[in-house]
């Protein structure tokens, strides 16, 4: 199955996934295929390239070069890698501090988890402070229906590599980890200036801390037809009220 470029959540890794796209057509294996589509401080190679027994972030670390297989999961991870290069080039140096500290172990450990569910299925969010309210207090209703005009000056930017491929065959109930970190407003949409603002951010402590909040990605206004009705999120299976007892998500 092919990604649909035109679909929303496909917008900013749209331009790299066409030309990376367009050399697979033509043949190429997915590596070297993924270095058209533009810098990048890594190298793609083929995943018998890696060690074995060397942890995969190891090795990234260690050689410059990200081991890819020929499916949409490293697909998407090369295209991450295409457009977020600061951001997963510190993630990697979290890893590998990680296991410098405290070696490759069956347990990973708080941050190496937190690292690879951010790496996986995060999402950034810039929008005006009354969504963050009710995005961290989970009041879906208030979110999409009641502020749903001020969803205009929102951006919503999936980051994890793994949430882009559910993407390709969406259903109702994918969910992000929206990072409770609002990107600034003055970033505007250039996404090469939201790529060095996270990069910076990022810490193990601070992700080992889970600071994300959920966010069913169907339910953005414009992402999904059927949520024009407001009925859509009457679903309590996917649009999970917030426990009565659970501390709000503050951003």
């Amino acid at each position: 199955m092919s990604p649909d470029w035109n679909a929303p959540w496909f917008a900013p890794v749209a331009a790299q996934g066409r030309v990376v796209s367009q050399a697979l057509t033509h043949g190429e294996a997915l590596p070297p295929a993924l270095h058209v589509g533009g810098h990048c401080p890594v190298r793609f190679v083929p995943q018998a390239d890696l060690s074995a027994g060397m942890a995969y972030e190891q090795f990234i670390f260690d050689t410059g070069c990200v081991p890819t297989r020929e499916n949409l999961h490293d697909f998407f991870n090369g295209l991450c890698w295409l457009r977020f290069p600061l951001t997963k080039q510190r993630l990697n140096q979290l890893q590998a501090a990680e296991i410098a500290r405290a070696g490759v172990r069956e347990v990973r450990g708080p941050v190496r988890d937190a690292l690879t569910l951010f790496d996986e299925n995060a999402a950034l969010l810039q929008a005006p402070e009354p969504l963050w309210d009710a995005l961290t207090a989970r009041d879906w209703h208030r979110l999409f229906v009641t502020l749903r005009p001020l969803w205009a000056q929102a951006r919503l930017v999936l980051f994890g590599h793994a949430l882009l491929e559910k993407l390709v065959a969406p259903y109702k109930s994918i969910t992000a980890h929206v990072l409770r970190v609002p990107v600034p407003v003055a970033l505007g949409e250039d996404l090469a200036a939201w790529d060095a603002w996270l990069a910076r951010g990022l810490s193990g402590p601070v992700l080992a801390a889970k600071p994300f909040t959920p966010l069913p990605v169907l339910g953005v206004p414009g992402w999904w037809p059927a949520n024009e009705d407001p009925t859509y999120y009457a679903d309590a299976d996917v649009f999970r009220p917030r426990r009565p007892d659970a501390p709000l998500d503050h951003p």
